[in-house]
């Protein structure tokens, strides 16, 4: 090769490289990520998470973390039912504040510990009450327990906003 092509080709590499960082960059801009956590519910900071993300960019999509069966004050009934109710009420209060409604819950998974068949009309009572015929898409997983003592059930969404 040429010195002329060898400096040249030299020259387009380090253009190269020196403008595709940048625009990965301008890319990664173009979508915003708020954190959202209501105030109806425990501060989820200290545990390394928060109740929602919405990415906006286009469509505004909501990535809702898990909602157990704990109260705003940490507290766990130690009744699955219970728990139950009470995460879909939060889950509840998260979509109310990002500006959702269930209607445009596009995904959810759901969390069982020590999971048994005879659990699963329980929850589908709560997913018929705040979905009605609308149901998301929904997976069920089973597990050996969840992340804290004495928690049988926890819910997250995925949230397509416009």
């Amino acid at each position: 090769m040429s010195p002329f092509k060898t400096a040249f080709s030299a020259g387009v590499l380090i253009i190269m490289s020196t403008l595709m960082p940048a625009t990965a960059q301008a890319q990664e801009t173009k979508v915003k990520l708020t954190i959202v956590n209501p105030k109806a519910l425990y501060d989820p900071a200290p545990n390394g998470y928060s109740h929602a993300v919405v990415a906006s960019g286009g469509r505004r999509i909501v990535m809702i973390a898990g909602q157990g069966g704990e109260d705003a004050s940490g507290r766990l009934s130690p009744r699955f039912a219970d728990q139950v109710k009470q995460a879909y009420a939060n889950l509840r209060r998260v979509l109310d504040a990002v500006g959702a409604r269930p209607g445009q819950v596009a995904k959810l998974t759901t969390y069982v510990a020590g999971y048994e068949q005879a659990m699963l009309p329980v929850m589908t009572e709560h997913v018929k009450d705040m979905f009605g015929a609308a149901l998301p898409a929904q997976t069920l997983v089973p597990v050996s327990r969840l992340a804290l003592d004495g928690m049988q059930f926890e819910v997250d969404a995925v949230v397509v906003l416009d």
